[in-house]
């Protein structure tokens, strides 16, 4: 069978369905028992901007487009597929009632109508408090402030729901009946991550205690669920067929693009910029910068260290939109901009719900300076992607980036922008030929909880290489971004 999208074949037996439930696009990829991508399919879902920085999405909108990809895809297999994996968007406040009917429209991890409440818990020393019982930081769109927003404005939609999950786990119980909250999506803010149980004094801390039976607890590694009838008939696929549920995005790309070995990470430059580095400890030192999260692996003894920027290629996208450039210009651009943006220098915080990573503000912003009549529309696009190029080293620092670098993301597939991370960040940049390395990474962790054996074939992969005379100026670029963001920081706290 031939992948279209990339023109290799391979065999049809013990074919897993990964399906990457996205922000605002839901992927399916058939892969073969090597890795060879079978087939695949995208669907665009509904995404709601309503006043006041709210973001939210239609749980049965989800689910259809889980319901598309998947038969579209399994419609090109000889034979149905052994399981199907799940992993998607994490964060934000999915509430559903005991059926797993949403008892109101989920609240996307975008969301900011908690940012006044973040800001407050900031000043008064609430996130400092949680971060030393769970070493996970907080933003507007995480559980915590949104409970704590809802207790105060929808107390009744608490009182309806049955459980406060995710997007990953809320589609698995529409297909299967059950609830399986992987604990990489429970991490934020509550899971102490060694123990994977979750923190009293947080919950306490956070003024939502009573809400904890809304909470499930997280699954044993390796839960493996099947489909039931109605999940089933949605999908086209058997009653019973096995289905596994996250882990979810960031840690099933880190695991897609081949991150193995403490010290390597990975940046997925998509709509966010999420830094991540493979650990086998936890070191939670509570006077620290409250940013971030320890993110559980399937395995006891492993965590990602997670350091997720809000915004990654949406500031592109604003960049070149505000110019009038398209992203097939990108190339063209960056060749017209020598590195340094001939003086222009940003910050690239444009998400309403202000920055999560390396540090927390809801009220960051971005900024655009230097701009004179003798500057193009190439210096601003430079220099906005070079202030995302900063802001992954700087997420990456912080995350204790040691090892090997992978790259994935719809922004790792510009030739000129990759090149232009490895130059920033100063090391060799591994790009997998496979695009959705969420849903492959999904798959990797299904076989494993099936007892299938794992791929024997190497993942194809392209290598950037930095080029040795950028260096300095990127030197100088990167300590310049450093003192604009602290001086940003404390004009703001002033």
């Amino acid at each position: 069978m031939t992948d279209a999208a990339n023109g290799t074949t391979g065999s049809a037996d013990s074919v897993v369905i990964g399906v990457d439930i996205g922000t605002s696009v839901t992927k399916a990829v058939a892969f073969a028992a090597d890795g060879t991508p079978l087939a695949r399919a995208a669907r665009r879902s509904q995404l709601e901007r309503l006043p006041g920085g709210r973001v939210e999405q239609d749980l049965d909108d989800v689910v259809r487009t889980v319901a598309d990809v998947v038969r579209e895809t399994a419609s090109a297999l000889p034979q149905p597929p052994v399981a199907v994996a799940l992993t998607g968007q994490g964060d934000g406040l999915w509430l559903r009632d005991t059926e797993g009917r949403a008892v109101r429209p989920a609240i996307s991890w975008m969301d900011a109508r908690a940012s006044d409440l973040v800001g407050t818990w900031l000043a008064d020393g609430t996130i400092q408090k949680v971060y030393g019982h769970t070493g996970s930081g907080m933003f507007p769109g995480c559980h915590a402030p949104l409970l704590a927003w809802l207790q105060e404005n929808e107390p009744d939609a608490l009182t309806r729901a049955a459980t406060a999950g995710y997007c990953v786990d809320a589609v698995a119980q529409r297909l299967t009946g059950r609830i399986c909250l992987d604990a990489s999506d429970a991490t934020l803010p509550f899971l102490d991550p060694v123990t994977r149980t979750y923190s009293r004094e947080a919950l306490a801390a956070c003024g939502i205690a009573d809400h904890a039976r809304l909470l499930p607890p997280p699954a044993d590694p390796g839960t493996v669920l099947a489909l039931d009838r109605h999940g089933a008939g949605l999908l086209g696929l058997p009653e019973g067929l096995p289905l596994t549920a996250g882990p979810y995005d960031l840690p099933a790309c880190a695991i897609g693009s081949g991150v193995r070995d403490p010290g390597d990470g990975v940046v997925i430059i998509g709509t966010t910029l999420a830094c991540q580095v493979l650990t086998d400890q936890t070191l939670v030192d509570p006077a620290a910068e409250p940013a971030g999260m320890w993110l559980c692996m399937p395995e006891q003894d492993r965590w990602l260290r997670a350091m997720p920027a809000m915004v990654g290629t949406a500031a592109l996208q604003w960049a070149l939109t505000l110019t009038g450039r398209t992203t097939e210009d990108l190339g063209d651009l960056l060749a017209a901009s020598p590195p340094g943006a001939r003086g222009v220098t940003a910050l690239p915080f444009l998400s309403g719900a202000g920055e999560r990573a390396p540090f927390v503000d809801p009220a960051a912003r971005g900024r655009l300076d230097g701009l004179t009549l003798a500057h193009t529309p190439a210096d601003a696009v430079r220099a906005v992607c070079e202030a995302i190029g900063y802001a992954a080293r700087h997420c990456l620092e912080a995350a204790g980036l040691t090892g090997t670098l992978a790259a994935c993301g719809g922004g790792s597939r510009s030739g000129p922008w990759a090149q232009l991370f490895a130059d920033i960040i100063g090391r060799p940049v591994t790009i997998p030929v496979e695009e959705e390395t969420g849903a492959l990474g999904a798959t990797k962790v299904a076989r494993r909880a099936l007892g299938l054996p794992p791929s024997t074939l190497p993942q194809p992969v392209r290598t950037v290489v930095p080029h040795p005379s950028a260096r300095e100026s990127y030197e100088r670029g990167y300590a310049q971004y450093r003192r604009e963001l602290d001086a940003s920081r404390a004009h703001r706290s002033a």
